[in-house]
């Protein structure tokens, strides 16, 4: 049977599963080897030595690959490792178009690092192919997108920005972390190259850090192949392993924290204290539409926006089963502040004009029971309500 003709869902239960032929093994084995030995000179196994070639490696980005529709994967040693040998394509002088509302790290390399190298990066957003056009420039190389965007939840059309951007001789890049292959497929609407902080939903159980990236057609794959192995921030063949263990179970997880999402942000979206959710599978949620015809499903995450900024501290206090902690994506629900943690970078004026404020609180949702999670929220809100308006009454 042709495993690209499966479900998703069985591709990723099989992730490596066929795939050492010595003995049969379902999990496959983890290479741990730097060097691989030489038959004769001239001659090799098509393995040499760990940077540029793993065992392990090959099937986890092989498996991603396919996932994604795309022609070749690259397994990186952290998401902003990968974001880092994407942008690598990149030159002095070179102008690139970024979503407006992105994640902090995003934004701390192409100001903090890449700038120095004369890279530059226009906010815009990308949704609207007005701003996307004034925006662009002779020197302008790719257009990235993150959608959903991380914390605001915004959504980008993939499809009519990249045709818009390919009009342009523009590459397309998408961040598809907080989707995954299982809910979208940006290389199938049109992209050139996905990444994902595969940290987050692909590994799934917040204990193991990696990167990847897919690219569609054999010379961007190939120019990508060199700054792989060139910048050599490449995943270890234990992580690897990880990684693809993780991966077996993310449609049964994405279900889960799709369900567990929704249910949350209707909680949130009738409760007193809170004046706004961002949530892409709300209704009323601006992207709605498009979401629905680009995406098969939801992410677990969403925001919310208190309507006091002193509620947050006590929330954060009052949390039991939710933790109060930095990252995304694993089966553990945690809640974050953004303007003091995953977003400090981004200068104040530039967040409180995107909406990312100190009212504003970030939730990823896990594969808990949703009555316990909307409890420990409840609660929490109250105890946070109780304190405010009785130091107010005080």
């Amino acid at each position: 049977m042709d495993k690209n003709q499966l479900n998703i869902e069985s591709r990723l239960a099989q992730i490596g599963s066929v795939e050492e032929p010595v003995t049969g093994a379902i999990n496959f084995p983890i290479y741990q080897a730097t060097a691989f030995r030489h038959p004769r000179l001239g001659q090799s196994t098509g393995f040499d030595y760990i940077r540029t070639k793993n065992p392990t490696r090959q099937v986890l980005e092989e498996a991603c690959a396919g996932l994604e529709s795309g022609d070749a994967g690259f397994a990186c040693s952290s998401g902003m490792a990968a974001l880092q040998t994407v942008f690598a394509l990149f030159s002095q002088g070179d102008h690139l178009i970024v979503s407006l509302d992105l994640y902090g790290g995003t934004y701390r390399l192409l100001e903090a690092i890449l700038s120095r190298f004369g890279v530059s990066a226009s906010y815009v957003d990308t949704n609207d192919l007005d701003a996307l056009e004034s925006c662009r420039k002779p020197s302008t190389k790719a257009v990235f997108i993150e959608t959903p965007t991380n914390p605001l939840m915004m959504i980008t059309d993939i499809q009519a920005v990249s045709h818009w951007a390919h009009r342009h001789g523009l590459l397309s890049i998408v961040d598809n972390t907080l989707l995954t292959p299982f809910f979208q497929r940006p290389i199938e609407l049109g992209a050139d190259v996905v990444v994902h902080s595969a940290t987050k939903y692909l590994g799934g159980h917040n204990d193991v850090l990696a990167g990847l990236i897919v690219t569609k057609g054999k010379e961007l794959s190939d120019k990508m192949a060199f700054l792989h192995n060139s910048i050599g921030a490449v995943l270890s063949p234990s992580d690897s392993y990880q990684l693809m263990r993780g991966m077996k179970t993310l449609a049964l997880r994405m279900e889960r924290h799709e369900q567990n999402a929704l249910a949350v942000a209707n909680f949130l979206s009738s409760h007193e204290a809170v004046e706004q959710v961002f949530y892409p599978g709300l209704p009323d949620h601006p992207g709605y539409d498009i979401q629905c015809k680009q995406s098969s499903g939801n992410t677990g995450i969403l925001s919310f926006k208190v309507k006091d900024a002193r509620y947050v501290e006590p929330i954060l206090r009052h949390i039991s089963l939710i933790a109060f902690a930095e990252s995304l994506g694993g089966v553990e629900s945690l809640m974050t502040y953004p303007a003091v943690q995953t977003h400090a970078d981004i200068p104040l004026e530039i967040r409180e004009a995107v909406g990312v404020d100190e009212r504003l609180l970030r939730f990823s949702v896990g594969i808990e029971h949703e009555q316990d999670l909307i409890q420990d929220l409840g609660q929490a809100l109250a105890k946070a309500a109780a304190e405010v308006e009785g130091g107010t009454r005080s």
